[in-house]
């Protein structure tokens, strides 16, 4: 089959396991990628969308237990409870193990069975990862062949060693002969299972075919097995865009910047500057490997070759780069269908079409439907090259001057705060997140969900033992060369909860005053909690907004921050009696600048 022994031998071992009725090694090439497609097709698994106003392009729809990435059935899988972690669903190997051998007997009869040679990271790299995907679904090869660098040139590499993620995916659905394929085939959600081995490299999917549960490279590998390698190897693997600024001076800086959900990372990625003669260019907008090189400086580089963005709420005035991106050569997933055969999803436009058809395949009318016609978590995955600001360093690991930290958070946290010094960016990101809105069940309302440098869900290990490699990542080089640490927050809101930053293509103002700090410049106030912007000294021109609007954007209200110090003294039990030092020695910083 392949030129590498152990390969072959996964391979063979895998085939014997679900007997599928065929294998391909996926080459990589466009006419394959073009033939399966038409399969695809031709089968009603996929809907060709109007070649003329989206060329090259498809949209899915997924059944609908499987819309989204699944927590409660994704595990690290490790001998010790301890290497995982309190924060990690759990399960040793010698019980998950046979658990999931079971499911996977015979799972891929009268299926084909893909072999998918893949880089995280430029093929050859240094930087670089290897990984195989064996899955038995095409949405898989299709959507992993824009995701990542795949095919023979990379198989070259792992022909070459042992050094590869065995990543194992099945959706959970044989089917007996003459039995007809539905549509989007997957397991039911008590089968389903997400599961990593770091300590052997190797990843187990099954009864999912939807986004990060199936897309290995992503998050599975991308996050949770390679921060456990980074861990190992001293570098780090983080939920962090990359983006590239240019000053109308020429000066180019990069920054990382490092988001939950719904917290514009994909939009700051992709941002269209209001600032006269600024120019923004993405190098990535999820994920970053980050390194500390001979200089003492830490680079990072996006280890992805594609875009597997959120369709909802994006739109000409949110996101026009994005919009330009999935123009053609994309897939969708779960978009709605509009009558001339393009997709549609809320905000999208202004005006709502009048008819639809809804991500099940039913007809939905405006007016008289009481549900949106899109699902909330549609998906487009696009090539990275389809953007029209990527920078043309986008392969390479770019210097990092600034992180920035964020959440959504009405009160509180001012618009934008500078760390004191590394290590009190490191308490910054341990103890960023969100507010519970009404959107969110089983959870309180008005409660901040804690997650730590927006890794809660992808840290392949302890969180203890995370947050501690961050600081031997200090240790590594010194404050001076590692890069100022930011906490921002575009979502503070006034008494009318109506938001009080404009934000979109304004965040570049704040943008500037981060570049303008990484160059010590001083235009700044000093807080209990970080450095807040000088009013006067930041670049608001043409920006309508008033005195009394930035004073409060900026505020540091010191009852509110007794309660949130509270707050996270509470959160901060999850590490029980291993707390970091670093986290300890913060949170006493910051309880004595408030007198507490």
């Amino acid at each position: 089959m392949t030129q590498n022994s152990l390969l072959n031998a996964w391979i063979e071992e895998i085939q014997s396991l679900c007997t599928p009725d065929n294998i391909v090694i996926w080459d990589g090439k466009k006419t394959s990628y073009d033939a399966l497609v038409n399969d695809c097709v031709e089968s009603k698994k996929a809907i060709r969308l109007n070649e003329r106003l989206r060329p090259n392009s498809i949209l899915f729809r997924s059944h609908p237990s499987d819309v989204a990435r699944v927590e409660k059935r994704t595990f690290i899988s490790t001998t010790l409870e301890k290497d995982a972690g309190p924060t990690n669903n759990w399960i040793p190997p010698k019980k998950l193990k046979p658990i999931m051998t079971k499911l996977l007997k015979n799972c891929m009869t009268g299926r084909t069975m893909y072999v998918i040679p893949f880089s995280m990271g430029p093929t050859g790299h240094q930087f670089s990862k290897l990984g195989v995907e064996i899955t038995d679904s095409p949405y898989v090869v299709l959507n992993m062949h824009i995701m990542t660098r795949t095919g023979l040139d990379v198989l070259e590499y792992i022909n070459k060693t042992e050094d590869f993620v065995k990543c194992l995916h099945s959706v959970g659905y044989p089917l007996k002969k003459g039995q007809v394929d539905p549509a989007w085939p997957c397991a039911p959600m008590e089968e389903k299972y997400i599961s990593h081995f770091p300590e052997e490299n190797m990843i187990w999917s099954y009864g999912s075919g939807y986004g990060g549960n199936a897309l290995l490279g992503k998050k599975c590998f991308a996050l949770r097995i390679a921060s456990n390698q980074a861990k190992n190897e001293g570098w780090l693997a983080e939920h962090m865009l990359i983006l590239k600024l240019t000053d109308p001076k020429g000066e180019v800086k990069y920054i990382t910047g490092a988001f939950p959900s719904a917290c514009g990372k994909t939009n700051l990625a992709m941002i269209n500057p209001s600032l006269p003669g600024w120019i923004a260019e993405t190098c990535g907008d999820d994920i970053a490997w980050l390194r500390i090189k001979n200089d003492g400086r830490l680079y990072a580089i996006n280890p992805e070759s594609g875009f597997f963005g959120v369709t909802s709420g994006t739109s000409q005035k949110s996101n026009p780069v994005a919009l330009a991106t999935v123009k053609s050569d994309t897939i969708f997933t779960n978009a709605a269908l509009t009558d001339d055969q393009d997709v549609w999803w809320e905000d999208l436009t202004d005006e709502v079409p009048d008819h639809l058809i809804d991500w099940h395949g039913n007809d939905w009318y405006k007016g008289k439907t009481d549900f949106r016609p899109d699902h909330a978590n549609a998906r487009f995955t696009s090539p990275l090259t389809n953007c029209p600001i990527l920078a043309k360093e986008y392969e390479e690991p770019v210097p990092i001057s600034a992180i920035l930290f964020g959440g959504r958070r009405p009160t509180t946290i001012p618009l934008i705060t500078q760390s004191f010094n590394f290590l009190h960016g490191i308490f910054i990101g341990s103890i960023m997140g969100s507010q519970v809105t009404a959107a969110t069940l089983d959870e309180k309302i008005g409660k901040v969900r804690r997650d730590p440098f927006a890794m809660l869900p992808f840290i392949g290990y302890n969180i203890g033992d995370y947050v501690n490699h961050w600081v031997d990542m200090y240790k590594k080089s010194s404050n001076d060369l590692l890069p100022k640490i930011f906490f921002v927050n575009w979502f503070r809101k006034d008494e009318n909860n109506k938001y009080m930053w404009p934000g979109f293509g304004e965040n570049s103002r704040i943008l500037k005053w981060v570049i303008e700090r990484t160059k010590n410049y001083a235009n700044h106030k000093i807080t209990p909690i970080g450095y807040v912007p000088d009013i006067n000294r930041l670049d608001l021109k043409g920006l309508d907004i008033s005195r009394d609007t930035l004073n409060a954007l900026f505020e540091v209200n010191h009852e509110e921050w007794v309660d949130e110090i509270k707050s996270i003294e509470e959160y901060y039990k999850i590490y029980e009696d291993h707390l970091p030092a670093v986290l300890k020695t913060q949170l006493g910083y910051t309880e004595d600048r408030f007198h507490m």
